[in-house]
């Protein structure tokens, strides 16, 4: 497991309208109970996979116990919704079982035991969907020889008045994330900013083949556009020309071409009776291919009225430098494309950071979709850092190849932080579980399953989508990364909602 938090919160700490949980309030907001009624329990506990969130009436002796096992899939964070589940009570090497082959409702599982010897137990839940299996274990669970003993043990639980009750049902219906605190190597940062470029080795002007009127054979033909390799994109038409005129000099190479091949099969017969020397045929011979590749150049793309120009790969137009309808000279410069695989990260930075810039630890950026990513992680790598500094440029520049698919336009601009500094170990959460009033932040921390709290926090530095926590939180605790705005809310709301479904 990567971390495992047990919180065992006797009902107390997680009580909604009277009835909801078996249980009411005393006049002064405290737990009352019936003599001779089963106190409830709850657990939360994660694995790398899933949350459990169990809800059961302490185990006694020879009474049966209904489990609310609530089953969460923290990619995502939504209900386990098919699958089967076997909850196991073990002492020793001796232990009872049962299985439920789906939930009662979505994400929650209802199986039961009857447990049969008092003392300290293993609890176990085996749970199988068709997409994955896990296994979550608990150990030290009492069973109680009778009612009273489970009482006595139970109900003298004081609960925690800053709780705020938000029930798996409720995070369920909606777009929730968790994470637990972990510790990580944290970098001194830069703060700065990039421009996206395209890798200059994917960029390619087509030049005019030859001299006449240009004409888009697309009738849109626009910067942007997606070509396709092979692709015609545009004809330039000299048929016209009284000079330059292209089928004339196709006509013209054609002839020369046929005349010379003539010549070659000519003196290769000579040749081979040893008639002429080896040094006038290699002549004739050379005479020949300089005219099959004259030929071959002037015909490539040509239509009869001009010469074609085609995609040489896949990607689009980068830039268009000529109009359809104008006049080109041979060797114009016509339009820019691009393949778009690599990209370039142009990073400005400060010259009194000259120094650290010799070593850069990592550099992260946003990669178009909000979401942080970095140089390391997807193994891009620093090509050069710019020494030199002038009036019209006063910044350095990073030069950086990004590994990664960006969907941001060329040019555009994102946020950069450069690592650099020795590293510190040091607790960090996700920068999106920040609430922030006037300056002053705090995330909420899941206490279990549905019980939560707001803390106010103090930062440290910042890597990328995460945040030093300085103060406030510990590892291994788990805050709310999505959904934290929702929850805050219900803290406010003064009415602790119902369950949806039966204990």
């Amino acid at each position: 497991m990567r971390y495992l938090i047990l919180i065992i919160a006797f009902a107390l700490s997680s009580c909604h309208n009277e009835g909801d949980h078996n249980h009411s309030h005393d006049p002064n907001g405290g737990h009352a109970h019936d003599e001779g009624e089963t106190p409830s329990m709850n657990m939360t506990t994660w694995t790398d996979q899933t949350e459990l969130f169990v809800e059961f009436p302490a185990l006694v002796v020879g009474e049966t116990s209904r489990f609310a096992a609530h089953f969460t899939v923290l990619n995502g964070h939504h209900p386990v919704r098919e699958g089967s589940v076997t909850v196991s009570l073990i002492k020793g090497n001796k232990g009872i079982r049962h299985t439920v082959d789906a939930p009662s409702s979505p994400g929650i599982f209802t199986p039961s035991l009857q447990p049969k010897e008092a003392g300290e137990h293993q609890l176990v839940f085996d749970l199988k969907t068709s997409a994955y299996s896990d296994r979550v274990v608990l150990d030290g669970i009492s069973v109680f020889a009778t009612i009273e003993q489970a009482e006595k043990a139970l109900w003298d639980e004081e609960e925690n008045g800053n709780t705020i009750t938000f029930l798996k049902e409720q995070a369920w219906k909606m777009e929730f994330q968790t994470a637990a605190v972990v510790k990580k190597e944290i970098y001194q940062v830069i703060q700065t900013h990039g421009i996206w470029r395209v890798a200059p080795s994917d960029d390619q002007v087509l030049i005019a083949p030859t001299s006449g009127v240009l004409k888009f054979k697309p009738r849109f033909l626009t910067e942007g556009k997606i070509i396709k390799a092979g692709e015609i994109l545009m004809e330039i038409i000299s048929a016209d020309l009284t000079t330059d005129n292209l089928r004339s000099e196709v006509q013209k190479a054609k002839a020369t071409l046929e005349q010379r091949e003539a010549s070659y099969q000519r003196i290769s017969e000579l040749y081979q009776s040893k008639v002429i020397s080896k040094t006038d045929f290699e002549k004739t011979k050379e005479q020949y291919l300089l005219a099959k590749a004259n030929f071959e150049t002037l015909n490539s793309g040509f239509t009869g009225k001009g010469k074609q120009v085609v995609a040489p790969f896949d990607g689009f137009i980068l830039e268009l430098y000529a109009k359809s309808g104008g006049f080109v000279e041979q060797g114009t410069g016509l339009m820019k494309v691009t393949i778009d695989e690599n990209h370039m990260l142009q990073t400005m930075v400060a010259p009194k950071h000259a120094a650290a810039l010799e070593h850069i630890h990592d550099l992260r950026y946003q990669n178009g979709e909000g979401e942080w990513s970095s140089l390391k992680a997807t193994g891009g790598t620093v090509i050069s850092v710019s020494r030199e500094v002038s009036l019209n440029d006063p910044l350095l520049s990073v030069f950086s190849e990004v590994k990664e698919s960006i969907h941001t336009p060329d040019g555009s601009f994102t946020e950069v932080q450069i690592d650099i500094g020795e590293p510190l170990q040091s607790l960090v959460i996700p920068y999106a579980a920040l609430l922030e009033d006037y300056g002053q932040y705090s995330v909420i921390v899941q206490l279990s399953g549905e019980s939560y709290e707001r803390r106010n926090v103090t930062l440290g530095k910042r890597n990328g989508g995460e945040v030093e926590i300085v103060k406030g939180l510990s590892l291994g605790e788990v805050v709310v990364t999505k959904g934290a705005y929702q929850v805050k809310m219900a803290s406010m709301s003064g009415q602790a909602p119902a369950h949806g479904h039966a204990h």
